[in-house]
């Protein structure tokens, strides 16, 4: 069984190397790793067209224009060759060490998709805003209203598929309302099978460069709304 890793990333200069070093050495024996660089500025899109940056990974994708991390994904996604298809965050939020326990669930034939959650098990998590905190609760309560399941992090970023589950779903969104709107399609689907397991959080703060916006929490109500309503 293959993997496919899924690493959007924009202005991500201080960490890309960390990351895709680590993602290397994960423990699945074949796996490919594909970076979609969504029109980087500060660098980041150069480093990795560099001789030592192309041994880290398999396939490197470039956007033309910054189109946000569900354009990015969009693109990796259709790109990916594994039997199962995981996002990985460029950032060094998510620990891919934990990879293998996210998409145990699909490799053993349980799950179609499996959400590794921030707010399950006693995995460590870094203290950083309660309001985000309080509005993923809001945000993931409002999806589970809509969509009848019971998710306990709907936002994660860890989200594993079978190929053939994800690259059938028609993606719209360009920006941080991905997760809502692939959330709402895939719980549409009849018979899918919907796991979740803990994963650890190492959050950043927007100093040290995280860009998620209360803007985008607007946003992700209105993808909540429109994906489960209108598809």
């Amino acid at each position: 069984m293959k993997l496919s890793i899924v690493i959007p990333c924009y202005n991500e200069k201080q960490t890309i190397k960390n990351i895709l070093e680590t993602v290397r050495k994960v423990p699945f024996k074949d796996k490919e790793i594909i970076v979609v660089d969504d029109y980087s500025a500060d660098g980041t899109r150069e480093l990795l067209q560099t001789p030592a940056f192309k041994k880290l990974y398999d396939r490197l994708v470039l956007h033309e224009k910054n189109q946000g991390k569900g354009a990015a994904l969009r693109t990796g996604f259709q790109s990916a060759t594994g039997d199962i298809v995981i996002v990985q965050d460029a950032d060094l939020e998510y620990d891919p060490f934990e990879i293998p326990i996210v998409i145990d669930p699909i490799y053993k034939g349980k799950a179609d998709v499996v959400f590794g959650s921030r707010f399950m098990g006693n995995r460590p998590h870094r203290v950083v805003y309660y309001w985000h905190r309080l509005g993923n609760l809001v945000l993931t309560t409002l999806s589970n209203m809509f969509t009848n399941i019971n998710l306990t992090d709907m936002e994660t970023c860890y989200k594993a598929f079978r190929r053939e589950i994800i690259q059938s779903i028609q993606i719209k969104e360009n920006r941080f309302g991905f997760e809502p709107e692939i959330t709402a399609k895939i719980a549409k689907i009849p018979g899918i099978r919907i796991y979740e397991v803990g994963i650890s959080y190492y959050g950043r703060t927007y100093a040290e460069g995280k860009k998620i916006g209360w803007k985008d929490g607007f946003r992700a109500i209105y993808c909540i709304v429109r994906y489960n309503l209108f598809g």
